[in-house]
């Protein structure tokens, strides 16, 4: 029942999305709906953190955020590369941090 509902979305989606303008205000609304949740979760996971990440101190998991995103933007607005440049500072971070 829940591939059904959640497939359905997704076709109607995809039906829908091809005949809506990429210019549209529609669009431009529904992208912005979905930054802004993407952000939210990042800021969740970065604030509120659970497992191990949770042991590592806050500066060291902003600073690894905002590192990965200068990268990011460095780079071309390369999604990879800020992810991997973010992952590499706080790799760096956990292990020069006592704890």
């Amino acid at each position: 029942a829940g591939w059904l509902v959640t497939d359905f979305g997704r076709f109607l989606g995809v039906y829908l999305g091809g005949r809506i303008s990429e210019d549209s205000e529609l669009l431009v609304f529904v992208r912005a709906i979905a930054t802004a949740l993407v952000a939210a979760v990042i800021a969740n996971l970065v604030i509120f953190p659970n497992g191990a990440l949770a042991a590592t101190p806050l500066f060291v998991r902003i600073s690894a955020a905002l590192i990965g995103f200068m990268g990011y933007l460095a780079c071309g607005k390369r999604v990879i590369v800020g992810i991997a440049i973010g992952e590499i500072a706080l790799g760096t971070g956990m292990l020069l941090t006592p704890g």
